[in-house]
């Protein structure tokens, strides 16, 4: 198969992506006391402070997102889709969840008006204190860590890489008052489950359907 078709079928593979803000839709519409709420706080989330400078990996997060699709994307399609297909059963369940056992996050007073502020207060008036159990940016950074890891084999740099971000991004939800342990926990325990199920579904007809031809990943990378 020639490199241009081999490029079409990666390329619209990653329009699927649009799932995802298609789906992101109803979490602004369940963000809102309407259905009451619950707060999870425990005393460890009360004694972490709180630090605005975990502000910026918090930010990373939606570049790390975009580009952790693509990167699989290139390197193994089907792996791609198994871990885009996990994140939107994720978010669906999460939503339901949103619906049925709304929980709120305790927010601090925000004083001063340097750039890290600013960037939480922007993010704060964006977005409401509630959806937060489980804990998206959480899962979607868990469910990318899974997909890079089925990608490359063994410990890479990448790997490294992606584990160290999503590690600081994760911290990141705690210390600018975004979620709580209990959001975090819950997050990764529903990415381990759906991943190890959709992990064993066989996607190739649908790889070789886009590509045209039955075709394997490891001539195109």
């Amino acid at each position: 198969m020639n490199t241009i078709s081999q490029y079409k079928g990666k390329i619209i593979a990653l329009f699927f992506m649009l799932s995802i803000p298609i789906l992101d839709v109803t979490y602004f519409l369940l963000n809102n006391t309407d259905r009451g709420f619950h707060n999870l706080s425990t005393i460890v989330d009360y004694s972490l402070p709180f630090l605005k400078i975990f502000v910026i990996p918090y930010v990373i997060w939606y570049p790390f997102i975009f580009l952790g699709f693509i990167y699989i994307c290139f390197k193994d399609t089907e792996i791609y889709f198994k871990t885009l297909i996990t994140l939107d059963i994720a978010l669906i369940f999460s939503y339901i969840t949103f619906y049925i056992f709304q929980t709120t996050m305790p927010r601090p007073d925000l004083i001063g008006n340097d750039l890290l502020t600013n960037m939480i207060r922007i993010i704060y008036n964006f977005d409401k204190p509630y959806n937060c159990f489980p804990s998206i940016h959480v899962l979607a950074c868990y469910i990318i860590m899974k997909g890079i890891d089925k990608c490359d084999k063994g410990i890479t740099k990448l790997k490294i890489i992606t584990t160290f971000v999503s590690i600081l991004i994760i911290l990141s939800t705690l210390f600018i008052k975004q979620h709580t342990i209990m959001d975090i926990i819950f997050a990764v325990f529903l990415g381990e489950i759906i991943f190890s199920v959709i992990k064993n579904v066989d996607l190739s007809k649908l790889v070789h359907a886009l590509h045209g031809k039955k075709v394997s990943d490891e001539e195109f990378v």
